[in-house]
């Protein structure tokens, strides 16, 4: 059966598409990694467009309240949860350089894809809610707010995915090795004090399962694509995981309730 190419498009989202001081980062290209330093920029654009990056932002830092995207929203999470410090902290599914890589082929959706579809496959999957429809103010408001944090890299489209410059390797590890009861033990003593012993997050920090998380289809819920989260991101401030112990406390939450993934039930109207 040939699939409405709408529909292809939305395949290949995942949770990971996350303001600090200038810096170095790296870029890898061709296997290689090389310094660019490209300052973060903090003055917005002047007129209307400088609004609309604005808007961006504080839709990205409040995604699940924002009044213009809480209804596309399914669960409590906001873009920065993963994407963190607003999608500026550059070992945490980092937006930076992001938009240079765009359009992109991807495997898993099998065509090419803008950043603009990027954002919005992952309003369905890690939002668990629906996708909203290209060109609307909240899909080009995400867009130029990652584009503006883009500024400074090189254009240089990736053949490898929509992986930007500061996309971080994953685990060299072997998935069936993860121990899901070790991950338990480890949870609760490195993680639950800040998403909870029942995984439903406390105050501001997210939950990692159930309801209010991240459905089937996100990225995290791969084990790999979590563990190398966790490894590079967690606990917060001072992450200090082995690659196995990552590797065990993403088996540990990703075994727990969430949502199921159904594609056409997330799509959306009008698209």
């Amino acid at each position: 059966m040939k699939r409405n190419p709408r529909i292809k498009a939305a395949l290949g989202s995942a949770f990971g598409l996350v303001l600090m001081a200038a810096g170095a980062v790296s870029a890898q290209e061709g296997g290689t990694v090389k310094s660019l330093a490209v300052p973060i920029p903090t003055e917005l654009p002047p007129g209307d467009l400088g609004k609309t990056v604005a808007l961006g932002r504080d839709i990205v830092n409040n995604t699940s309240t924002h009044p213009m995207s809480r209804q596309y929203v399914g669960n409590s999470l906001n873009c920065t949860s993963c994407h963190l410090d607003g999608g500026t902290n550059p070992k945490a599914l980092s937006f930076l350089g992001a938009a240079s890589v765009y359009p992109t082929f991807t495997p898993r959706e099998k065509q090419t894809i803008t950043l603009e579809d990027r954002n919005l496959n992952c309003f369905m999957r890690s939002m668990n809610g629906v996708r909203p429809p290209n060109g609307s103010e909240v899909s080009v408001a995400i867009a130029a707010y990652i584009t503006w944090l883009s500024e400074g890299y090189p254009v240089k489209m990736s053949l490898k995915g929509p992986f930007g410059p500061n996309s971080q390797p994953s685990l060299k590890i072997n998935p069936a090795t993860a121990d899901a009861a070790h991950g338990k033990t480890l949870y609760a003593s490195t993680c639950a004090s800040c998403h909870g012993s029942d995984g439903a997050g406390v105050g501001k920090f997210p939950p990692v399962w159930g309801s209010k998380s991240y459905n089937s289809g996100a990225g995290l819920a791969q084990n790999i694509k979590l563990a190398t989260y966790l490894k590079n991101a967690m606990p917060l401030g001072n992450p200090n995981l082995s690659d196995k112990d990552a590797l065990d406390i993403a088996a540990y939450v990703n075994a727990q309730p969430r949502p199921k993934f159904v594609l056409e039930e997330h799509m959306g109207k009008g698209k």
